[in-house]
């Protein structure tokens, strides 16, 4: 499941590495392409929001496997995790400035020191407070797009008010402003991508952790809801898992459809587009990641002896080294201190690099692995972790 989960990441993070940050809001940014609109449509109908939700969900259970782990040695299984998140989060924001952006591993880090407080309520009680926060905060603030997206509409149609057109050329002004930094700093060489990273946003991934903690901190807590109640362990029937796959599949994939047509239909207006990839698809997708998450549970048995699943298997294990390579690879393809082909490239192209990450992902850690006890960053971070550690006499 983590092996699928990272790497259907890939397919929403090409376009941050391949373009500016607002580029991953909408096939119109930086710029209208032929054939950008198919493919980030199917990219935000399957994968977006939706791999990152599942790869959040199997973190937090994750959390509970490593502190029962700890515990059985004798150590103070919270302290451990604390200790093994102080790392994450390093290694994020080293990740930041040296490489990218879009780092997610300094949000796990703190948002999962807020589920390592509450791990210890019932899984019901965890459930409850994570949808509770998920749903009140996505969908207050995706009440609260509405009136923005209806004065878009009406800018775009001839018919705002003057303050309506001055409030939409500003935020298009702000577009292009942070289109261009942003290009500037792919554009760059390496040692000055990171100096115009720490000089201009030295905090973006504290403000990032900040901006997705609504979703990444409830998805971890019902991670760690499942863990306990024993989805992963047997605990639930197959009956009851069959059920979660289709509702979960079949309600958030109706709850997405409308929202696609509409902003295909609208041709992906910019402040639309913001509010739905924030706030408006946040519970859709959620709720078709635990789909996923249950039709994976359904499928591992019969499959888990095909050599693409012992694959997938290998590049989950390997999951924090490939999320890094990947970064380190794309880097190398678009970035100006590699081959530069961000600028170039036609968007459509990005599938093609999509499948190269994936074979990428695939075709190492079996290999490393039947050498090694663990990918190479995940023996690094565990030493960290037990570093200076003292073994219970």
């Amino acid at each position: 499941m983590r092996g699928i989960a990272v790497l259907g990441i890939l397919t929403i993070n090409i376009t941050g590495f391949w373009g500016p940050t607002l580029a991953s809001f909408s096939p119109a940014l930086p710029r209208v392409e032929p054939g950008a609109d198919a493919w980030f449509a199917l990219s935000f109908l399957l994968f977006e929001g939706k791999m990152r939700a599942l790869f959040t969900l199997l973190f937090g259970a994750s959390m509970m496997l490593f502190i029962e782990a700890a515990e059985r040695r004798g150590l103070n299984g919270d302290a451990m995790q604390a200790r093994r998140l102080f790392w994450l989060a390093l290694f994020g924001y080293v990740h930041y400035l040296l490489l990218w952006w879009g780092d997610i591993l300094f949000p796990y880090a703190l948002c999962g020191l807020g589920a390592l407080v509450l791990r210890r309520l019932p899984p019901a009680a965890l459930t409850a407070i994570a949808i509770a926060v998920f749903c009140a905060a996505h969908g207050l603030d995706g009440i609260g797009d509405l009136p923005g997206i209806a004065a878009e509409q009406r800018v775009l149609s001839g018919h705002g008010t003057a303050a309506e057109q001055a409030e939409q050329a500003a935020m298009m002004a702000r577009i292009a402003q942070s289109m261009a930094q942003d290009t500037q700093i792919l554009n760059a060489g390496f040692l000055q991508a990171i100096r115009l990273r720490f000089g201009a946003a030295p905090f973006l991934p504290f403000k990032i952790a900040l901006a997705t903690a609504t979703e990444t901190l409830p998805l971890m807590l019902v991670g760690i809801a499942l863990f306990r109640s024993g989805f992963f362990t047997g605990g639930w029937s197959r009956q009851a898992i069959s059920r979660l796959a289709v509702a979960g599949i079949g309600i958030g994939g109706m709850l997405t459809l409308p929202v696609l047509w509409w902003i295909w239909a609208h041709h992906f207006p910019p402040r639309a587009m913001l509010g739905v990839m924030d706030h408006i698809a946040a519970i859709p997708r959620a709720i078709m990641a635990l789909g996923y998450l249950a039709a994976l549970m359904l499928c591992w048995p019969g499959t888990s002896a095909h050599p693409l699943a012992r694959r997938l298997a290998a590049a989950g294990r390997c999951a924090f080294t490939n999320y890094l390579g990947t970064t380190v690879l794309m880097g190398a393809v678009f970035s100006g201190w590699g081959l530069g082909l961000g600028p170039e490239l036609p968007r459509m192209w990005l599938p093609a690099f999509v499948v190269l990450g994936w074979i990428a992902m695939l075709a190492w850690p079996a290999w490393w692995l039947a050498r090694f006890r663990q990918g190479p960053m995940e023996a690094a971070w565990r030493h960290l972790t037990f570093l200076f550690v003292a073994r219970p006499s």
